[in-house]
C-alpha cells in the first residue's frame, strides 16, 4: 500500500489509511493460522516514526506481538522475519520515491512478499471493515530489537560462496551513496567486516533526500564526481530501503543498473552452475552470462514477487530484475543490495579487473524507455490487444503485456499496475535499433 502523507482519506496515505490496512493484513494473518508476531522496520523518511507507530499499535490492538527494528533495511526485515518465526512482516518504505511518499510493504510468514491472491484478501478486509480488536487482558506485547542488522550482515559472510581474506586482500575503496536512509547504518559495518574503505556520501539519515532517490544514472552525477576526485575503485548507490543497487566505474562512468545482477550472477554461476530468472523488461545480457555457464534462463512477469514464483518453479540458484535488485535464494529470497555488493567486490577480486574492464567484458546492451497515458484501463487494454495483433508472426509472450522477441533485441509492452499507463521498454545492440523498436510501437498507435 504505496501514498503520500496526507490529505484525503483514501486518496493520499492517511492514518486512518494506514491504521485499516494494517487491521485488515492482521485479520488475513490471524484468520490464516499464521503466528500472531509480526516483524517491523522502517527507512529513514520524515514519515516514518508515525506511520510505523500507527501500524504497531494496530497491531498490538488486535492481540499481535510485534518485534520492531525501527531503522532498518527491506532485506534485513524479510530476514529477521524467519528468524522470529513470525507470522509476516512489514517493512515502512516507498522505495525508491520521493520524500512525500511512504509504505506498507506486506510479508508473508516466509519473509516474502505477499501473493496477489492474498493482498486481494486484505483489499476485501479494509473495505468490508470486518475486523474485531482483542480486549485488555489480551493487547500484543512489543519488543524492540536492533540486533538484526548484524544479523544479516553475519548470514552473508557465512555464505560458503564468499572468500572474504580475498576481498580485503585487494585494499579496495568506495565511494557510497547512503541518500539520507539506511544504507547509511548498514553498508559501512558490512564494508568494515569484509576490508574495505569507504567514503560516505547523504549519509546522514534525516529523509530529506539530497537528491532524487532512484538509483539511476541521472540522479548518479555527483556519486560518479567523486568517485573520480577520489581515485576510488568504484561508486555503490543503494536506494531508501536498500534492496536496489547500482554501481559507478572507477572513471565516472555507469555501471547500468541493468547489469548489477548480470556481475553478480556471473560471479555465483562461476561457482555454482545453474538457472537463473529476470522480469521480462530485463536485460539479454543475464541470459547470455547464464548459457555461457551452462545454466538455463527464465523470464517472469514484472514484479519480485513474480521473479521469485519463477525462481521456485526452474530452482535458479540466483535472479533478480534490471532495476538493481540482485535476489539469492541461498540466503533469502527477496532483493538484497548487501549481499549484492559482496558478490560484485569478490569477483572483482577474483578476476583481478576494473569495474570498467568487468562491463567491457559483457555483452553490450542498449535499453530504451517510453510511456503512453491512456484515458482507460480499457484503452490500455485495446492498445496491448492492437500491439499484440501486430506482430503475430514474431515470438510473443504474454504473461505480462506483450514481449515481442527479435533476433536482435526486444519491445515489451505493458500496463502499469497502478495507473492508466502503457510503458514501452525496448533493447537491442545499438540504442538506435532499440529506438526504432520503440517508436514502431509508438507509430502503431498514433501517438
Amino acid at each position: 500500500m504505496r501514498g503520500t502523507i496526507g490529505g484525503a482519506i483514501g486518496e493520499n496515505l492517511t492514518p486512518v489509511d494506514v491504521v485499516e490496512m494494517t487491521a485488515a493484513y492482521g485479520k488475513w494473518l490471524i484468520d490464516n493460522g499464521h503466528p500472531k508476531k509480526v516483524v517491523v522496520g522502517r527507512d529513514g523518511r520524515i514519515s516514518g516514526p508515525i506511520v510505523s507507530d500507527l501500524a504497531i499499535n494496530t497491531l498490538l490492538s488486535m492481540g499481535i506481538d510485534v518485534v520492531n527494528l525501527g531503522l532498518s533495511t527491506t532485506p534485513t526485515v524479510e530476514m529477521a522475519v524467519t528468524a522470529e518465526e513470525a507470522g509476516g512482516g512489514i517493512i515502512f518504505s516507498a522505495s525508491h520515491n520521493p520524500k512525500q511518499w511512504n509504505a506498507l510493504k506486506l510479508l508473508n510468514n516466509k519473509g516474502e512478499f505477499i501473493s496477489s491472491a492474498a493482498g486481494q484478501t486484505i483489499l476485501t478486509n479494509a473495505e468490508n471493515r470486518n475486523i474485531e480488536f482483542c480486549d485488555i487482558d489480551s493487547l500484543g506485547t512489543l519488543t524492540i530489537s536492533d540486533k538484526y542488522i548484524d544479523y544479516h550482515i553475519d548470514k552473508i559472510l557465512e555464505l560458503p560462496l564468499f572468500d572474504i581474506d580475498k576481498i580485503a586482500a585487494k585494499k579496495m575503496k568506495v565511494v557510497v551513496d547512503c541518500i539520507n536512509s539506511t544504507g547509511a547504518i548498514s553498508l559501512p559495518p558490512l564494508l568494515e567486516r569484509i576490508g574495505v574503505s569507504y567514503e560516505l556520501l547523504n549519509h546522514e539519515v534525516t529523509g530529506e533526500f539530497a537528491h532524487d532517490p532512484e538509483p539511476v544514472p541521472r540522479n548518479l552525477q555527483d556519486l560518479a564526481q567523486k568517485v573520480k576526485e577520489s581515485g576510488a575503485d568504484m561508486g555503490i548507490a543503494v536506494d531508501p530501503d536498500v534492496d536496489r543497487l547500482v554501481f559507478v566505474c572507477e572513471d565516472g562512468s555507469m555501471f547500468s543498473e541493468e547489469y548489477t545482477i548480470v556481475a553478480a550472477a556471473d560471479f555465483v554461476l562461476e561457482q555454482t552452475p545453474g538457472n537463473t530468472v529476470s522480469n521480462l523488461s530485463s536485460t539479454r545480457a543475464l541470459r547470455d552470462i547464464t548459457r555461457k555457464h551452462g545454466g538455463t534462463y527464465a523470464a517472469s512477469a514484472v514484479g519480485e514477487v513474480n521473479v521469485v514464483l519463477k525462481m521456485k518453479e526452474i530452482d535458479a540458484v540466483i535472479g533478480g530484475e534490471g532495476n538493481g535488485g540482485v535476489i539469492y535464494p541461498a540466503l533469502h529470497n527477496g532483493r538484497d543490495a548487501l549481499v549484492g555488493i559482496v558478490m560484485v567486490l569478490n569477483h572483482l577480486a577474483n578476476k583481478e579487473m576494473t569495474l570498467s574492464e568487468l562491463k567491457a567484458s559483457y555483452p553490450t546492451y542498449h535499453i530504451v524507455k517510453e510511456k503512453i497515458t491512456a484515458d482507460s484501463n480499457e484503452e490500455v487494454a485495446a492498445i496491448l490487444e492492437k500491439v499484440k495483433n501486430a506482430y503475430l508472426k514474431e515470438e510473443l509472450n504474454e504473461i505480462d503485456g506483450v514481449k515481442v522477441d527479435f533476433e536482435n533485441g526486444w519491445v515489451h509492452v505493458r500496463g502499469s499496475n497502478t495507473e492508466p499507463i502503457v510503458r514501452i521498454i525496448a533493447e537491442s545492440d545499438s540504442e538506435v535499433a532499440a529506438t526504432k523498436f520503440v517508436n514502431d510501437i509508438l507509430n502503431l498507435v498514433n501517438v
